[in-house]
């Protein structure tokens, strides 16, 4: 698996050579970010190897390298998901890949159902910690030693550093916060009004079918790891109304603007912190 990492990085850099230093994951609809990227160069995923197309939609499923406010950066835009049949170890490998390439940093975003009452649909939330509901791991295995430790410290999985870049970033752009727990289900299906409920008394203030993987083997790695979940929709039982995919990427478009303004202010003072 290593020497697969090294071969795929290997690949990137013979089209572009660069070392990012900040690494991005765009979430369900989330995907025009890509607009504010300087000096593009695309990748399709279709052309790197050991990556999947991304078959959901609203993932494009394009590696983007280029500078966002100065800064290098390494921009997935779409991922693919445990849902789909994927193994976790191929959910994780575009994550492993930029950690070979140098990133330091690593955002994480998704679209995600409300389950804390004080959110509203278009919210923009911080992640402060997740729960890991997909009785899936993606360390689960023979541990790699060159990526990381057998039994990696989860404390702190989505550094206070970042976080805090997050909130004044947000400040200084006049964008309401929220900070909140994510819960990582399996899916595909949403989650019934019972499960919505438990989750919210196990400490979740939103769920989603993405990002634990993903934080779970960046941790791993030793990169630091922040989370920004746009609440597309209130989980099921809520607000008794049934839930689409559909709604959920037009919500996500609406809001774009700000998470887009968001990400470029957090990534430059990544930047510098880096």
């Amino acid at each position: 698996m290593y020497e697969k990492l090294g071969n795929t990085a290997k690949y990137i850099q013979s089209i572009k050579k660069v070392t990012p230093q900040v690494g991005v994951v765009l979430g369900s609809g989330l995907g025009a970010f890509v607009d504010r990227i300087e000096d593009p160069t695309v990748i399709p995923y279709s052309e790197i190897p050991g990556f999947y197309d991304c078959t959901v939609e609203g993932h494009t499923g394009r590696l983007i390298l280029g500078k966002v406010k100065g800064v290098e950066v390494a921009v997935l835009q779409g991922r693919i998901h445990a849902y789909e049949g994927h193994p976790m170890e191929d959910i994780v490998f575009p994550t492993r890949v930029l950690a070979i390439l140098g990133i330091e940093t690593l955002l994480l975003t998704n679209a995600a159902g409300g389950i804390n009452k004080a959110y509203a649909p278009g919210d923009l939330v911080i992640i402060e910690d997740h729960i890991n509901m997909m009785a899936k791991n993606p360390l689960i295995g023979p541990n790699i030693a060159e990526l990381g430790p057998r039994f990696p410290d989860m404390t702190q999985a989505y550094n206070p550093e970042v976080r805090e870049i997050l909130a004044t970033s947000a400040q200084k752009i006049g964008l309401k916060l929220h900070t909140g727990v994510y819960a990582g289900m399996l899916g595909p299906t949403y989650e019934t009004p019972a499960e919505v409920k438990m989750m919210g008394i196990c400490g979740a203030d939103m769920v989603g079918m993405s990002t634990v993987p993903e934080s779970i083997a960046a941790n791993h790695l030793g990169i630091k790891v922040g989370g920004i979940s746009c609440i597309t929709n209130m989980a099921a039982g809520i607000q008794g109304k049934k839930l689409s995919h559909d709604d959920i990427k037009e919500q996500a478009v609406r809001v774009m603007n700000d998470f887009s303004n968001l990400l470029e202010e957090a990534i430059e003072k990544i930047g510098s912190m880096n």
